[in-house]
């Protein structure tokens, strides 16, 4: 019996938009995200990252993992398990967040959505089920997966809140970055977020799977003639990157997943040491983010721009002729027109500004060359678009 491919779509599950999708995805380019069915292109990765940067991209978003975390201890509890506060964090609002393991090693990054009256939502990459439950003894509180019960979208880019309005969301233009609210769409709930994975201006929109179709028909006719294009994955890495923003599995491995000793990283090592607040009380893994805090580092996150155009996918990076870390991401940026890569690297080098060298390996005809490529490290990511934060948005 012939076996079926890995990425067979006819494996995996559906998502609520997958009749869209797939009508839409021409060059049949799928992939795996989480057991679910999802494409790396639909037509041209070119064409839709400029869709994302210059008009708008539509990214299904159904496979992210979500769960429901609810009952009179909710806030205690995640207080309890997340690295910031979330006492601070106000009904009506998201908030980007990391959790980690008694070690101080990050399980996963996320956002967390504060519904009002002690209700959220943790959307995240990894699942993590098993250890919420385990975390929440003690606590007075329900935690369910809600993954298959939320269709979502990502709606990015410059024109992505002209789409929305005039498909029918009046008044988008006045929520704030990291905001949310709901509309009715056909007598259900349609709830917009003012969030994204672009470094642009961007929204996520969450609707029960039975209007998804419908959703997808209507976002696409409103914006029919403000540039509105089906974005995948590949899409979308390269403006991730561009905008500076880690992948749980990619930029590190989450701690619950690590097989080697040594592979996984801390909040400080990944450069987010602005989601931990050592001040707020008992959380998992303070003890160790405290010492560790005060011994130091073994690792330190860094933006490079490399030389030339050949991403350094996958290299080595040096100094002088010491090896002292790996990149982990790396793409030619056509927005930044630069050459980038993020890298783990060891915690004494890596300052602004700082002269390294990356090994580049790349395949050119039926041979692979190799290339030491000059690469400095960058103080911020190359693109931050002042329309991310912009209050009103632009809504042309």
């Amino acid at each position: 019996m012939d076996q079926l491919k890995p990425h067979d779509p006819t494996m995996m599950r559906q998502t609520p938009f997958h009749s869209r999708v797939a009508r839409a995805c021409e060059i049949n380019q799928w992939d795996d995200w989480k057991g679910y069915t999802t494409p790396l292109a639909y037509t041209e990765v070119e064409q839709e990252y400029f869709a994302i940067r210059n008009s708008t991209g539509v990214f299904d978003l159904s496979p992210m993992t979500k769960y429901h975390i609810g009952g009179p201890d909710a806030e205690a509890f995640l207080n309890r398990v997340m690295t910031r506060d979330i006492r601070k964090l106000k009904p009506g609002r998201v908030g980007y967040t990391v959790w980690c393991n008694d070690a101080g090693q990050v399980m996963d990054d996320g956002t967390l959505f504060n519904f009002g009256d002690n209700n959220y939502r943790l959307c995240s990459y990894t699942r993590v089920m098993d250890w919420l439950q385990w975390s929440a003894l003690g606590f007075d509180v329900s935690i369910e997966d809600v993954t298959a019960d939320v269709a979502a979208l990502a709606v990015q880019g410059p024109t992505s809140c002209a789409v929305l309005k005039a498909m029918g969301c009046a008044g988008l233009e006045g929520l704030k970055p990291f905001g949310l609210t709901h509309f009715d769409f056909e007598g259900v709930e349609l709830m917009v977020s003012r969030t994204g994975f672009t470094g642009d201006l961007g929204y996520e929109l969450w609707i029960v799977p039975e209007q998804a179709e419908l959703l997808w028909d209507r976002l696409f006719a409103a914006g029919k003639d403000l540039g509105i294009r089906a974005t995948g994955g590949e899409a979308l890495e390269l403006a991730r990157i561009e905008a500076g923003f880690l992948q749980a599995g990619v930029d590190f491995v989450p701690a619950e997943e690590v097989v080697r000793q040594g592979r996984s990283r801390s909040p400080f090592e990944l450069g987010l040491d602005w989601l931990v607040d050592l001040d707020k009380g008992v959380f998992n893994g303070r003890r160790a983010l405290l010492e560790e805090r005060m011994h130091g580092s073994r690792y330190r996150f860094v933006f490079l721009d490399v030389e030339g155009n050949k991403p350094a996918e996958h290299s080595f990076i040096l100094k002088g002729r010491k090896e002292i870390g790996i990149v982990t991401s790396a793409a030619w940026c056509p927005t930044a027109k630069s050459n980038i890569a993020f890298a783990q690297i060891d915690a004494r080098y890596g300052k602004a500004g700082e002269e390294l060298i990356a090994e580049v390996y790349y395949q050119r005809e039926l041979a692979w060359t190799r290339v030491l490529a000059k690469c400095r490290v960058l103080r911020s990511p190359v693109f931050n678009s002042p329309k991310r934060r912009q209050t009103p948005a632009p809504d042309y």
